[in-house]
This record gives C-alpha cells, structure tokens and sequence, in this order.
C-alpha cells in the first residue's frame, strides 16, 4: 500500500476529541468474512485458486445458476473481472483469487435482484396487473399549502409510475384550467404545463401505457377545452374506445405508448358535484377501523395524520384547516349555483374517456357486482377499503378479476403520509395511490414491488387472485393458508458507508456501530417482525454473519425489506440505508444487495452481502 494511501486509512480511523486528543480505531478490514472464506476454499483447486470448471461448480451448487451455463456464465465472470484488474502478475491468467472471488461476489453482475427486463405476459387485460399509482400527483409538499408544480410529475414518471392523478379546477377567472387540490391553499399549476410535461416524459423509463385520473370540477365549457387540450398535445397517443363501454380492458402490451384518460362521465359529476361522499364523511370522524394485517407496526415511521404531530406543526395546520374549509363552503355554495346551468354536457370531452370510473352509490355489495358487458374502475378510501375487508374479501378479489379498484389515503393525512399498501394489494386492488412525496416505510414497500418485472409500472398479479373458474373458490386472505416455502436470509457483512457519508455522520467521536434489520411484509400472515442482527461497534465494514428464517404462505406477495442503522446509546439510532425486494424474484445463493436512501434513490457505494435460500414446504 502506498505511502499516500496509508495516511488516508489512517485519518479515517482516528477521531479528534476536544482539540487535544486523538481516538485511533482498527482499519476498516476489506478481506473476506470467514464465512466467504470457507466458501472459497471448498471450491478453489489445489493451487488455491477458483478456474472455469470450480467457479461453474460454485454457481451451479451455490447459486443454483442452471448446469448447462454455469461454464458459459463463469467464463463471462473471470473474463469480466480480468477487465476490471488486468495487472494480474502473481496469478493464472483464467483463475480467480480469493480477492478477485469476493469482488465479484460485491459486484453488480452478482446482485440478489438484477435489472431483468420485462419478463411477464404483457397480453392479458389490465385488470390483471397491479400498476404503480401516486395519487395527487402534482403536489410537492404537504395536502393543505403546498405547491402544486410538474415537477413531481416528471419525477414520478420517471421512476416508473403509470398512473397520475390530477385535479381540475376553473381558475379564477373561468377562462382556463388549473390543476390545484380543491378547496386548500395550494397554489395551482395551469394544466397544460402538466399534461405537456406527461407527453415528455411518459415513455422514458417504460414504454407501457400512462394512465391519467381526472377529478374535474368543470362546466360543459372547460370540458370542452381540456377536450382540445388533450387532442392537440396527445393526438394519436390517446386511447379512445369505439363502443360505449368495454367488455373487458385492453392489455398493456396492446396499449403500449398509449395515454388513456379514466374519469367519471360528465353527467355523474354533475350530480355528485355538491354532496360529499359517505366515506369521506366517515373519515372527518375519525378513523376507528382497524385493518385486521399487522404489516408494518415495528418501527413505524412517521404521524399518519395531524393529532401525532408537534404542537406547533399542529397549531400551523389547524390554522390551515380552518381557512381551508371556509374555502370548501364558498366553492360548495359556488358550485351549488352554478349546477342548473351545467347540464350540457361536451361531447367531445366524454369520447376520451377510455377507462370510466363510477361512482359508489350506496351499498358496497352492490358497487361491487359483476357486470358481464361492461368493465370500470371504482375508487374506495383507505378507511373503506379496511372495512371492506372485513365484509367483502372475496367480492373485492372477484371484481378486481375483471375491472379495476383504486385506492386512495384518507382526507386526514396532510402532511402528505401514506397508508400501507399490502392490504389492498393481497385484495387484488390495482390502483393502489400513494403520495410520492411522503417518503418512508409505505414506499419503500411500493418501490419493492414495482422493482418487479424490470421496473416497467405493471407487476402481473399472482393467479390465485385471478382463479375465477369457480366462483364459490375465490381466493380469501382471511383464510387459514399453509406454509408453501421458507425463506432462509443470511447476512453476511457490508460496506460502502466510508465512501458515501462524511467521517462524522454518523457519530462524531468514533466509527459507526451498524447493525440489519430484515423482515416480510406480505399478506397478514406472512407479515413478521423485524429480526435484527447484533450491532457490531466501532467499524465501517461490519461483519454479522447471521442467518433468518420466514415461513412464507403466499409468496407471490411477499417483500423482502432491509433496513441498516446505526446504533446511538442516547439518541435515537441513526438511519444507515433500506432496500426492498420481491421475494418471487430472488436469485439464490450469495448475493450482493444494494442499498438506497430515505426517499429511495440509489446510494452509490452501500452494499450488502447476503446470502438466500428458498426452501419448498408443499
């Protein structure tokens, strides 16, 4: 080791401690765990190394890579890190060292959920397929005073969701349209800024279909306009349907590059527009219900609604509450007057509606009947939904067979937190709408499962929740399941903390004391607690070399989540990096897990090393 590259390593182990003195801790270790180790040498030849044949018998035993290219495969590895170190003067030229063995293990090309591409039958309808859904899709912050731009458009667009949600208001004047949330003091965006921003970005990051929800609070006139506005900048891009109502959904394969409006007929707005729906008058009580799935309730991240929040945060927005329903009483009144003169309807207008939504109209059972000649899209609230599930689970999973159910969070969540989204999706609901910007463990959980299927918006649901041959068979979450699989997650070590945060993040006066939390989130059985790994203290490159096991019920919906922090004696621990992934597309063996941030973006050098083994029970 250089001279230069000593001093490095070695002012980043040593801490300064009131201007006088000096804390020196033992080097971040960069050597394979032992464990590693011994997996190296019961495969290396008797020279000590790793050739062709013994790393294709290590991927073929280990990481239950298919015999037939194990040899193909360890050729491609050994030539790939020949290329990354090519100065290669005290070995074989087609062997592996034990250090060149666990780089490659480290490396991208080894990693537990590679970039797969798009893999599913895209051919089906889309009621088949969950689809990555925000909901008030323009808002950069909070429910209530935020500003309602783009830009969180374009990011979410190009992170993978398909489904944006706007909210169409007349401006002040009448003469236009602005996307706002109605009735607060949020501060609007013009709609055609927005929808310019959706034609630009759409199709960067997957090439499947766009999926816009209007929740338009126009007259016949400004229908007529937003009819224009979408003709002109979408043009051929629209999908419109020849018949009054479709038998049953395209699928996204014929849909791909397509934009497709899914909003109420006019004539259902008109008459819903001054009544307020009974779910959302149950939710101004209070939420009372509570969802019989435990997912989540370790570690719980953040207030859900503004009872939990501080004192003067809550001042603030009581405050905003308060101005905000006199905002809803003047427009209630508004629209009140206005509604008689409303009753033309623009044609042109509702021929661009390619996905209707209804409107729930009473009982739930009733809303949720299948009609054999007609498919739509129903919207129910979180609060809904949960009681939902306690009267309706399987008529929730057989309309979801064929039509499409979004969910939506309650009114009470203004500061823009989330729900948890397992529930609705173990119910077969599609459009499960989260807040983008409400960064935390509810997202992390809908990234996980849209990290799915090479990241293109449309995960393709399990087929239990799509068996409709015998309709007294439907699928019920509530039932008692069988275990089908274990799950055997091991945690080996980890490392790229000492490249992506500064020497003092994490405690100021010594190394960090890391330690790993995994857990599944999943249908309410398979949901289990996080396990933890003990901290290891005082080291940049911590070793754990622990093994966990999950017994999986339905492992077509299970996630697995990862969470690192750093433990702190008197303040609360620190956060150190999270993953999420689909247990369904796992690749077995040891793999290395990168890590991403608070809001989800990939940390450039944090990796795990971890090891997965999927065991079949029936």
């Amino acid at each position: 080791m250089c001279f230069r590259c000593r001093r490095r390593r070695s002012a980043w182990n040593e801490y300064r401690v009131c201007f006088f003195f000096r804390l020196r801790f033992r080097p971040a270790s960069v050597e394979p765990p032992e464990a590693i180790k011994k997996e190296f040498d019961e495969y290396a030849n008797d020279g000590g190394m790793m050739g062709v044949h013994e790393l294709a018998e290590f991927l073929a035993k280990v990481q239950g890579e298919p015999a037939g290219t194990s040899l193909e495969a360890a050729q491609a590895i050994i030539d790939g890190v020949r290329e990354v170190n090519p100065l290669r003067v005290f070995q074989k030229k087609k062997d592996l060292s034990l250090d060149s063995f666990y780089r490659f293990l480290f490396s991208d090309d080894n990693a537990a959920h590679p970039p797969l591409g798009v893999y599913q039958d895209m051919t089906a309808p889309l009621a088949h397929y969950f689809i990555f859904t925000g909901h008030n899709s323009y808002l950069t912050g909070n429910q209530l005073s935020s500003i309602c731009s783009d830009e969180p458009i374009i990011q979410a667009l190009q992170n993978g969701v398909r489904v944006i949600e706007l909210d169409l208001w007349p401006n002040k004047t009448h003469t236009a349209i602005d996307v706002v949330h109605g009735g607060t003091l949020t501060h609007p965006v013009e709609l055609i800024k927005c929808l310019t921003s959706i034609k630009k970005f759409a199709f960067k990051t997957s090439e499947y279909p766009v999926i816009i929800t209007f929740e338009d609070h126009l007259d016949a006139g400004l229908q007529a306009i937003v009819a224009q506005m979408l003709i002109e900048i979408f043009g051929d891009m629209l999908f419109t349907s020849d018949s009054k109502s479709l038998q049953k959904f395209p699928s996204p394969e014929e849909l791909k590059m397509r934009i497709i409006i899914s909003t109420k007929p006019p004539k259902v707005y008109l008459e819903s527009s001054s009544k307020v729906p009974k779910e959302e008058e149950e939710e101004q009580k209070g939420d009372q219900v509570k969802p019989w799935s435990g997912e989540l309730s370790d570690h719980e991240d953040k207030p859900s609604d503004v009872s939990n929040l501080p004192k003067k945060t809550t001042c603030d927005l009581i405050d905003l509450s308060d101005k905000v329903v006199h905002l809803q009483i003047q427009r209630q009144v508004t629209e009140h007057d206005d509604e008689e003169e409303d009753q033309i309807v623009a044609p042109e207008y509702k021929n661009l509606i390619g996905i209707t939504a209804k409107k729930l109209k009473g009982d739930l059972g009733a809303a949720l009947k299948i009609d054999p000649f007609s498919v739509s899209r129903l919207s129910l609230s979180e609060l809904a939904l949960e009681k939902a599930t306690l009267s309706h689970a399987t008529e929730l999973v057989r309309f979801t067979q064929t039509n499409l159910l979004r969910i939506y969070p309650k009114g009470t969540r203004v500061t823009s937190s989330n729900y948890k989204p397992l529930l609705a999706w173990t119910h077969g609901a599609q459009m499960v709408a989260l807040n983008m910007q409400g960064h935390g463990k509810e997202l992390w959980l809908m990234q996980g499962m849209f990290r799915a299927n090479g990241g293109c918006g449309y995960v393709k649901k399990p087929d239990m929740l799509l068996k409709n041959d015998d309709p007294n068979n439907v699928f019920d979450p509530r039932a008692a399941l069988v275990v089908k699989k274990i799950l055997k997650v091991r945690v080996y070590t980890g490392d790229g903390w000492r490249f992506d945060f500064d020497k003092h993040y994490f405690d100021s006066y010594s190394p960090p004391d890391f330690y790993t939390r995994v857990g599944i989130a999943g249908v309410g059985v398979d949901t289990a607690k996080m396990k933890e790994t003990h901290a290891i203290e005082d080291d940049w490159t911590p070793v754990w070399d622990e093994e966990f096991e999950f017994q999986l019920r339905v492992p077509e919906l299970a996630l697995l989540r990862v969470e690192v922090y750093e433990h702190d004696m008197s303040d609360p621990d620190d956060f150190a990096g999270q993953t999420c992934l689909p247990v369904w597309e796992l690749r077995t063996g040891i793999r290395s897990v990168r890590l991403c941030d608070h809001e989800g973006k990939t940390l450039p050098s944090v990796k795990l090393l971890m090891r997965f083994e999927i065991v079949d029970v029936v």
